[in-house]
C-alpha cells in the first residue's frame, strides 16, 4: 500500500495482518476524488477514520492536508501499525491521533470535537443495525459538522443499510467487491 497523493505521495505503508481487509487503492482513490469534488480540498478539514485498520485512509487524508485525523482501531496490534504508518509521514502540517478502542465506544465518549468527514469501513460481516446505531450516535452527539459528509464502505452484494434521519444517502460508488455509500444532512435542513 502506498500514499496516492499529497505531501507524502508514494510513501509505502505497512500492511495490516491478513485478518483485516484494507480499503483498496482504487477505492481509496475514488473516495478522495469524491471528497475533493464535494469539498474542493481536504486542506484544513477534520477527518475521522473509524475501523481504521492500518490507518491507510487516515494517512492519505493527512497527506492531502487534513488538519486533524482521528484513527480508531480496536485491535491494539493493528492500532500500533497505524501509529507507525502515521509517524512515517513527513512534511505534513496536520496532526493525528490513533485511538485503540471500539468505534462504538469512541463515538459514545468523544467530547469537544466534530468532523467534516467521517469514513467508516467496518468488517463486511458487521450487521447493518450496528452501522445505523453508530450513525444515530454521530447525529445525537453532534460529531458531524453541518455540511459534513459520512462515507461508509460495505460489500457491494450486501443488503444496504438505512440512513437514520436527518441523514440521507447522497450517492453510491462501487469498486469491485466494495461500495462506498455517501450521506449527510439534506440541504433543506442546513443553516
Amino acid at each position: 500500500m502506498r500514499i496516492i497523493a499529497g505531501a507524502a505521495k508514494g510513501k509505502t505503508l505497512l500492511s495490516p495482518p491478513e485478518t483485516t481487509r484494507p480499503t483498496s487503492d482504487r477505492a481509496r482513490e475514488g473516495l478522495f476524488s469524491s471528497l475533493e469534488s464535494e469539498f474542493g480540498t481536504i486542506d484544513g478539514l477534520n477527518f475521522l477514520d473509524l475501523f481504521s485498520g492500518s490507518g491507510a485512509v487516515g494517512a492519505e487524508a493527512l497527506s492531502r492536508g487534513a488538519a486533524e485525523v482521528y484513527s480508531v482501531e480496536q485491535h491494539e496490534f493493528t492500532a500500533d501499525l497505524a501509529r507507525k504508518n502515521f509517524q512515517s509521514i513527513k512534511n505534513v502540517a496536520g496532526s493525528f491521533q490513533v485511538i485503540a478502542t471500539s468505534a462504538h465506544r469512541f463515538l459514545s465518549t468523544a467530547a469537544n470535537i466534530d468532523f467534516d468527514i467521517i469514513f467508516m469501513d467496518p468488517p463486511y460481516n458487521l450487521d447493518n443495525q450496528e452501522i445505523e446505531e453508530m450513525l444515530q450516535i454521530i447525529n445525537e452527539r453532534g460529531l458531524l459538522r453541518a455540511h459534513g459528509l459520512i462515507a461508509v464502505e460495505r460489500e457491494t452484494k450486501n443488503k444496504p443499510f438505512t440512513w437514520p434521519a436527518p441523514f440521507e444517502l447522497e450517492k453510491i460508488r462501487s469498486y469491485g467487491q466494495g461500495s462506498i455509500f455517501y450521506g449527510g444532512r439534506p440541504a433543506s435542513v442546513l443553516p
